[in-house]
């Protein structure tokens, strides 16, 4: 499962934020990350908003040597940008890497940020990222692209997610794509997939201070929207707020009495597990909640100026 989580700052300087272009090949290597904010030159006048990332990583036991099926991507660019992708499964049973379409969507991502068509544009750069990717599986996937002016735009394709929280409030949400329950929308290296023209295009602008909490079905199945909120405020350190935010994921997930979204959501359309193994502990959870290893971004945006 992969989340990224952000708060947003203005500052009055070019480059608020150095955060280097990370590709998901050293990222997913990585137990814990982080990036720190700095000013660079800050005799500037122009309010500008940038991204502060920490991360977290808990790969599940059987595939720590790969760090599991999720990637992301964070660059500097700009306002800054932050993608994640979670690789679908299934494609094991065929033989294939599931982790290896994620990987090269997300190198591919980082690599056409800077391509002049892309222009902010999200969906652009997902049209152009998915066509260079050559590997064989599939993934969901959200992008969010942060402009200097405090515009946030975002593009996703499936359940991956993303929540705008500020002072204490989620105030924008976006949307999971599905076709049926537990069959998101996803790009694919196959015809049948989806595309960029499916991608739910969304944006808003940004305030000092505001929190972005992005992530896979992984934290989404697993986590209720106020523990998100609550749990974040108790973290003003980026990598704290990210491996909290995961431990309490994962923990749910192997809590056979919580009632997660997930599971909550699947009764309400009808699905739920046998009573005798109800009896043995196993529980109802989404495909993602302990099979994909935890990833938690936690950008945040100060006021460098006061």
């Amino acid at each position: 499962m992969a989340i990224p989580l952000m708060r947003a700052s203005i500052s009055h300087a070019q480059m608020l934020f150095q955060i280097p272009s990370l590709s998901s090949s050293n990222l997913v290597t990585k137990k814990n990350k982080s990036l720190h904010c700095a000013s660079t030159e800050p005799n500037l006048v122009r309010s500008e908003l940038s991204f502060c990332v920490g991360s977290h990583l808990i790969p599940h036991p059987n595939k720590i040597e790969k760090g599991g099926e999720d990637a992301f991507t964070v660059s500097s660019y700009d306002g800054g940008l932050i993608a994640v992708a979670d690789g679908v499964s299934g494609w094991a049973e065929q033989n294939v890497d599931p982790s290896l379409f994620p990987r090269e969507l997300m190198a591919n991502i980082s690599r056409l940020l800077e391509d002049e068509e892309v222009k902010y544009d999200p969906q652009t750069l997902l049209r152009k990222a998915h066509v260079a990717t050559s590997s064989i599986g599939s993934a969901t996937l959200i992008i969010a692209m942060l402009e200097r002016n405090g515009m946030l735009k975002i593009a996703n394709v499936g359940d991956c997610e993303l929540r705008v929280i500020r002072k204490g409030q989620i105030i924008f949400s976006t949307s999971p794509q599905e076709h049926y329950f537990d069959c998101p929308y996803q790009l694919s290296s196959e015809m049948a997939g989806q595309t960029y023209l499916d991608a739910v295009v969304s944006g808003m602008e940004l305030m000092e201070g505001d929190i972005i909490v992005m992530g896979s079905d992984g934290l989404f199945d697993n986590v209720f929207d106020h523990e998100i909120v609550s749990t974040i405020a108790t973290h003003s350190d980026v990598s704290v707020g990210a491996k909290a935010l995961a431990n309490l994921a994962r923990n749910h997930s192997m809590d056979s009495e919580f009632e997660s979204p997930y599971s909550l959501e699947a009764r309400s359309r009808g699905y739920d597990i046998p009573f005798w193994k109800k009896i043995l502990g196993m529980k109802l959870t989404g495909m993602d909640c302990l099979f994909i290893g935890f990833r938690m971004f936690l950008p945040v945006v100060r006021n460098l100026a006061t």
